[in-house]
């Protein structure tokens, strides 16, 4: 079955967030708009945390986690050790919702219609590990300008 290798690239990648946060020179660096980025990394951890807290432990999980989307977007400050904690719960979160699915599950439609067209549980999971990878990419870059560090290409 596809979960346990689910549950290690969500971990994997959940993990690289973490790290990628711990390389910012310091906190406020996290929250610095620069021009032509029009988000910062703190921003993104927000809504990768956010976005797999619904859709995962929401709506597969019953977790009972509202999310707040435009918060995602708007928050800012928040410590570089809270964004670390809610990137941890979020590894739980996503680790013992996978761990509770069966093939079954798997194979149905995803409980809500978020794509152009209806997709099962199994596919939708893929698709939100790319975009984690996605904003994933985008602190790296965000990172890089605000610590001024060369861009390899």
């Amino acid at each position: 079955m596809i979960t346990p290798v689910l549950i290690q690239i969500f971990e994997r990648d959940l993990s690289n967030v973490a790290e990628e946060l711990t390389l910012y020179k310091d906190d406020a660096s996290i929250w610095e708009l620069k021009d032509g980025f029009p988000v910062t990394g703190g921003n993104l951890c927000l809504h990768i945390a956010g976005n797999l807290q619904h859709f995962i432990g929401t709506v597969l999980g019953d977790t009972g986690y509202v999310r707040n989307k435009n918060a995602e977007f708007s928050a800012k400050n928040i410590s570089r050790q809270k964004l670390l904690d809610l990137i941890s719960e979020t590894k739980t979160v996503v680790r013992d919702t996978l761990e509770q699915l069966t093939k079954k599950e798997l194979e149905r439609p995803y409980p809500q219609q978020v794509l152009d067209e209806p997709v099962t549980t199994e596919f939708f999971l893929l698709h939100l590990i790319t975009h984690l990878n996605y904003h994933f990419g985008q602190i790296n870059f965000h990172r890089k300008l605000v610590n001024k560090t060369e861009m390899a290409v």
